[in-house]
């Protein structure tokens, strides 16, 4: 989740028991920046020596996300080395596997404790990376539902693709004991139950964060996020936004998923670009105005809108969320 995701919100997940990603940020500088600012929370209320979320040789009971089209691997590099997080999440490549053991390559040399978890999206990806010279420790399965960038024509649903990549990396002998969690439309303990039953080591979730009360998200968009509902019909794959936000260069196997509004309507009714960005630089400056149904820009979401009701604290959503899970688990184990 870029932007969104930074320190206040990423630990107090973690001090529910998950584990939390800052997301990249507007530079490249934003995640050194970041991760000082938890490590300063941190020193005036540590957590537990016993925190499961960090390994011996990392310091930060928490995990941190890149871009790699557009990333900076010096930076993200100086980064992970300084703070040492217990994890880093890389996604996107623009030069495919070979990018990406760079990456990983760069990482842990920086920080040999940190766990590299890359996001793919298709079987192709998965055995690419399983059957690379340089690893991931973690590979995150992330289903077509998902909200933000994900596969434009060729991805499915985790609760199909993740059982066959599951089957796929155990026939690799490379690809043996590395867990896969499951990302894509997981809203609550239901979606996190039916992501264990397919075979996930764990679940994913960034939806329901954005409507969480430490995300750092402009009132009009949450209250967007929380208002919309119908994912199917009300959000659409399009980089129609990114270029009205003036982002250009995405490859184009990544496509943003977000709630339409009132640009996608007029860009289907046959509006032309330069009048739909006029029409859109316009509406931001009305601040909250620019989200909702009669809104302009961009507010990236996934299909499980409709689930996402009310604002809680990211803590409380963790617990509620591995409860319902525990508890569907239980009903349907006989226990």
């Amino acid at each position: 989740m870029r932007v969104f995701t930074g320190p206040s919100l990423v630990l107090c997940v973690a001090r529910a028991g998950g584990l939390g990603f800052i997301g990249p940020g507007t530079t490249p500088t934003s995640t050194a920046e970041d991760l000082h600012s938890a490590s300063e929370i941190l020193s005036s209320a540590p957590f537990p020596d016993t925190f499961p979320g960090t390994a011996k040789d990392t310091e930060l009971p928490l995990g941190v996300g890149f871009q790699m089209w557009n990333g900076n691997l010096d930076s993200a590099a100086y980064a992970v080395g300084k703070y040492k997080p217990a994890a880093a999440w890389l996604f996107a490549p623009r030069e495919g596997q070979i990018e990406t053991e760079r990456w990983i390559q760069g990482l842990r040399e920086a920080s040999p404790g940190t766990k590299i978890w890359l996001q793919i999206g298709t079987l192709t990806e998965a055995i690419g990376a399983v059957r690379g010279n340089v690893k991931p420790d973690v590979l995150v399965v992330q289903g077509a539902e998902a909200g933000g960038h994900g596969r434009t024509s060729d991805g499915i649903g985790f609760v199909t693709l993740l059982p066959e990549v599951a089957d796929s990396v155990a026939q690799e002998k490379a690809g043996e004991g590395i867990p896969l969690v499951a990302a894509g439309g997981i809203i609550d303990g239901r979606g996190v139950a039916a992501a264990l039953g397919v075979g996930a080591a764990g679940a994913a979730m960034g939806t329901r964060f954005l409507a969480s009360e430490e995300a750092r998200i402009k009132k009009g968009y949450q209250d967007e996020v929380v208002r919309a509902g119908d994912g199917a019909k009300n959000t659409v794959r399009t980089h129609l936004y990114n270029h009205m936000r003036g982002t250009f260069g995405w490859p184009e196997q990544w496509t943003p998923r977000t709630i339409v509004n009132k640009s996608w309507e007029e860009n289907q009714a046959g509006v032309e670009f330069d009048e739909l960005k006029r029409r859109h630089d316009e509406l931001l400056k009305e601040g909250d105005k620019a989200w909702g149904s009669e809104g302009r820009t961009a507010t990236y979401a996934g299909v499980g809108i409709g689930l996402v009701r009310e604002v809680k604290s990211a803590g409380d959503i963790v617990e509620e969320v591995r409860s319902d899970a525990t508890a569907i688990i239980q009903v349907l184990s006989g226990i």
